[in-house]
């Protein structure tokens, strides 16, 4: 099987054309393909479909093996791929994903693709549809403990569970040790992912990331929307920002009904596997 290697913000990804795959030769095999040690490394697999409703479905897969609604920054790095691999022949794509329908705007020059800006729409607020188990119409400010401590969180759904977390320093939080703890509190049915966040001004927001099935990464794209619009909505930040990640700088425009990211994405290597041997 051929697959390609891209990453968008150092947040990695297998992205393969289900075209000419069998999908259900893959699935069985995600978690060992992603082994950063015994396989080719990643943070997920994204596999390209058709659809019957839009340019292109998009299947995401994080690395423990279990499927997500979606990924924005690897939405980025799948409309590059789908343009540069000659699947989709257009600019503005819609791409099928199970969170619903995804905008990606494309920039190009000879045939390659320079930059992504893709839309997120339809953010929820209302904790049974997250959900959290929680009273009440939103689920911002609240608390919870973890390891006696009590943390203030706010959550929405952004394509996926998104928890944001305010830091009054960038060391607060032992990242790795309350995202990992935080994800599967019992406050959230379906898992969370985890966004511990610094504002440094009302433009720029520091974050790291602890994903739902993936753990520590350098960046998520939903979760940069996420720490944007819950920012924005609490009054901290503008609706423009910059979000520095771990792996890199990527930029938010909170809209009415959504939010625009907009940021890189990058082939680091291209390879074939032998499934027989995963």
């Amino acid at each position: 099987m051929k697959f390609t290697k891209m990453q968008g913000a150092g947040n990695d990804f297998l992205l393969i054309d289900g075209f000419k795959n069998d999908l259900n030769e893959i699935v069985p095999r995600i978690k060992n393909l992603c082994d950063r040690k015994y396989g080719v490394g990643g943070d997920g697999i994204m596999v390209a479909l058709p659809s019957e409703t839009c340019d292109v479905k998009m299947f995401y897969y994080n690395s423990d093996g279990s499927q997500s609604e979606m990924c924005g920054n690897g939405l980025r790095c799948f409309s590059k791929f789908v343009f540069e691999k000659g699947i989709v022949n257009k600019e503005n794509l819609k791409i099928e994903t199970l969170a619903g329908v995804q905008l990606a705007d494309l920039t190009t020059e000879d045939g390659k693709v320079k930059q992504v800006e893709i839309e997120i729409g339809n953010p929820i607020f209302s904790p049974k549809e997250i959900p959290v188990d929680i009273e009440g119409e939103d689920v911002f400010n609240r608390e919870l403990e973890v390891f006696g401590e009590k943390v203030k969180f706010s959550t929405i759904f952004l394509g996926v569970p998104h928890t944001v977390i305010f830091m009054n320093s960038e060391n607060q939080y032992d990242i790795n040790k309350f995202g990992r703890e935080i994800e599967k509190h019992k406050l959230f049915p379906k898992k969370t992912n985890v966004n511990f966040i610094f504002v440094e001004d009302r433009k720029t927001i520091k974050i790291f990331t602890w994903e739902r099935g993936a753990g520590r990464t350098l960046a998520c794209g939903t979760g940069s929307c996420s720490a944007g619009l819950v920012s924005y909505k609490l009054g901290y930040t503008d609706k423009e920002a910059k979000i520095i990640t771990e792996g890199g700088d990527l930029y938010i425009k909170v809209l009415e009904n959504g939010v625009r990211l907009r940021g890189g994405a990058e082939i680091t290597f291209e390879g074939e596997v032998d499934l027989a041997k995963y």
